[in-house]
């Protein structure tokens, strides 16, 4: 059926031409007839006939191979990108269309298609694994949740353990909470190239109250904090920054094993600010450091307790938005480094 389409629309381009030549094949007939006619005194009465068929037929050979030469040449890459698009709308995005040929336009629109192509094929993969990893952090805290509703309906429970389940289904409750803000968050900030409500404030404080607002978690493992905080004043939106540091310190105090130290020094050059948030921590493979800021990535088992694989993630989305930068050093038992640069005029 395809075929015959294409071909259907080869044969339409190839008879148009062949109209318009045979027209003017006529035309040129008639023009050679008045001028044999017209000048029959030179000519005597010789048979005109022979001559006109002889043109006719001369004009409608080469009228035919020429659109047919013309017609593969320029319908052909129309047929592919055709038969491309049907493949698409069917689902499949292994398509690639040949980007070498002699019309540079057609080359263009084909180097095009096939990068749609890949983006769409990004785009589909992204939505898979995105509704996969999303379907499976859900059903980890609903199934406990219903698991521990269910025990709570069984007679002769002990005071001891109605408050056990009560705080299991609490806890479960507050993790379906923390993963669906975390996707409402993400999912905002990726489609969003710009930050709003931007004004300037002292960095050097929020990192001071981020620290407080985790105290209870740090103070319970016994951490040391060397906090080495210069006066630096930022532009930017100081809600996303919060979230920021509260991900990344709150990373630094679930890794680092009871006594051990934090330490978070902030400085500028006067060009770049930069925060560097270091602890003595369990830290990180190379194949984890190489996907810590993939969504959901939970590459390491002991680094996967409590988390969703968010927090980082939403944490270099919101540092790209501001035009800086993250990244890590990080080694096996040696504990984790992260660098945050920051535009010294703001996001």
């Amino acid at each position: 059926m395809n075929r015959r389409k294409n071909r259907g629309l080869w044969w339409y381009f190839v008879s148009m031409v062949f109209v318009i030549v045979l027209f003017l094949a006529c035309i040129l007939t008639t023009l050679t007839y008045l001028y044999i006619r017209v000048g029959h005194n030179t000519i005597g009465h010789r048979n005109t006939l022979p001559p006109l068929l002889t043109t006719i037929v001369f004009s409608l050979v080469i009228g035919t191979a020429i659109s047919i030469m013309v017609g593969k040449k320029i319908l052909a890459p129309i047929t592919d990108f055709s038969r491309a698009a049907k493949e698409i709308a069917r689902g499949n995005f292994d398509i690639y269309l040949n980007e070498s040929h002699r019309v540079n336009e057609i080359s263009e629109v084909a180097h095009h298609f096939n990068l749609m192509v890949q983006e769409l094929r990004s785009i589909e993969t992204l939505r898979n694994d995105f509704v996969l990893n999303v379907s499976h952090e859900f059903k980890t805290p609903i199934a406990a949740i219903e698991g521990y509703a269910t025990l709570l309906q069984e007679e002769n429970l002990s005071k001891a353990e109605h408050e056990e389940y009560t705080g299991m289904i609490i806890e479960s409750a507050r993790q379906l909470s923390n993963l669906s803000g975390n996707i409402l968050k993400i999912s905002k900030l990726e489609n969003q190239e710009i930050l709003t409500e931007l004004a300037e404030y002292p960095l050097d404080e929020q990192l001071r109250q981020a620290l407080l607002l985790l105290e209870p978690l740090w103070s319970a493992k016994q951490l040391n904090l060397n906090i080495e905080l210069a006066e630096q004043r930022y532009y930017g939106n100081e809600e996303l920054m919060m979230q920021v540091w509260l991900n990344v310190l709150g990373n630094a105090v679930k890794f680092t094993p009871e006594g051990g130290t934090i330490s978070v020094a902030l400085h500028s050059d006067g060009t770049w600010i930069s925060v560097v948030i270091a602890d003595t921590g369990i830290g990180m493979t190379p194949k984890v450091r190489k996907h810590i800021f993939e969504k959901f990535y939970q590459g390491d088992p002991a680094r996967a307790d409590g988390g969703n694989g968010l927090g980082l993630p939403l944490a270099a989305r919101i540092i790209s938005l501001s035009k800086g930068t993250i990244e890590v050093r990080s080694e096996p038992g040696q504990g984790s480094a992260f660098t945050v640069k920051l535009p010294a005029g703001g996001g």
